[in-house]
């Protein structure tokens, strides 16, 4: 499960010609059978990351709230741009992304977070004797991708670990895993819920440092986000939208094992390791769909600040004209808990 991490120039000129869908609801409000068309941008090829949606698709949880929903393959163009541009009505991405992206001006909006624990970590091999603490990273060899806020992100965490946050770096996009596992690259940061499972599976545990162990803030790992412009023109397509995400992320918490078949039943030519699938599934709702007081899907101001603040300290922010940012943003507008649903409007997830 490759996380993006370079977030695309956001255009206006976008298109999505390869889909041919069309980001207004209006614009299919009249639809045969009644329902709503409402696209959703992939961030990646389905993985668990994604299992609530599709749970609520199988489950026709979409077509009961009376939206028939057109999910966007991930292509060439990020959802971020897409969704900015107005080209789809939400998309997943990730708390970098959306930061990025508002920073500079753009219209989206995090309405979702579907990890509350932060879903990616500072790994070695597991047999790695001599690494016991990040600290011990300086001088060795980071796989990476190439993403902008990758140094300032693992200097930090080194630093607070006592190191001095000196180290290679290789960008190696999709390989950076591979090169783990090869013992080509001494670190990396995998996502524990699905490169992790994948190196245990074929012999190669790896050992984990969390970010938020030294000093990193939070990450809203994989949410949804949408524009402004969407939620206010259709606000009860949002949340009606939103409150079947919702039931199909809590029936994944409450039943992983099902969640997964149903994943699978909808993606069978990519999905095709079914065992990494449950294993993924079960970590995901063991550890990461719910937040600590119970809560799924919300997202927490001081959350949002502490990102932006690290991301404007790493001089990582530009504002619309590609200047540097010279005060930290104000992250309030980064995302809404508006549309959530109640807990009398959740629903039974059987």
């Amino acid at each position: 499960m490759h996380r993006r991490t370079v977030l695309s120039v956001i255009a206006a000129s976008a298109v999505l010609t390869a889909t041919g869908c069309s980001a207004d609801p209006s614009a299919d409000a009249g639809a045969k059978d009644g329902t709503t068309t409402v696209t959703l941008a992939l961030d990646w090829t389905p993985n668990t990351n994604h299992t609530g949606i599709y749970v609520a698709q199988q489950k026709g949880w979409f077509k009961a709230a009376g939206i028939d929903l057109k999910i966007v393959p991930y292509g060439s163009t990020a959802p971020e741009t897409l969704i900015a541009s107005h080209k789809a009505d939400f998309g997943v991405s990730y708390q970098e992304g959306v930061t990025t992206a508002r920073a500079a001006g753009q219209d989206i909006t995090s309405v979702y977070a579907v990890t509350q624990k932060t879903n990616v970590t500072i790994a070695v091999r597991a047999g790695r004797t001599d690494i016991t603490s990040p600290k011990d990273l300086d001088g060795e060899t980071y796989a990476g991708f190439g993403a902008p806020y990758e140094k300032p992100l693992l200097q930090k965490v080194i630093r607070d670990a006592g190191g001095e946050g000196d180290f290679k770096q290789v960008t190696l996009s999709t390989s950076a895993y591979a090169a783990l596992y090869a013992g080509k690259a001494d670190f990396a940061m995998p996502m524990p819920t699905w490169e992790g499972l994948e190196a245990e599976l074929s012999g190669k545990p790896l050992k984990n440092f969390q970010l938020s162990d030294y000093g990193f803030p939070a990450i809203y790992s994989t949410l949804l986000a949408s524009s402004d412009r969407f939620l206010k023109q259709h606000p009860e397509v949002a949340r009606k939208f939103l409150a079947a995400v919702d039931k199909g992320y809590r029936y994944a918490a409450d039943h992983p094992d099902q969640a997964a078949d149903l994943l699978v039943d909808a993606n069978k030519s990519v999905l095709t390791n079914t065992e990494l699938v449950r294993r993924s599934e079960e970590l995901l709702a063991k550890e990461y769909y719910r937040a600590a007081d119970g809560t799924i899907g919300t997202q927490s101001e001081e959350r949002w600040q502490a990102f932006a603040d690290f991301e404007y300290r790493a001089g990582l922010l530009s504002d619309a004209n590609g200047s540097r940012l010279t005060e930290a943003p104000d992250a309030t507008s980064f995302f809404t808990n508006a549309y959530l649903p109640t807990s009398k409007d959740a629903g039974s997830t059987k």
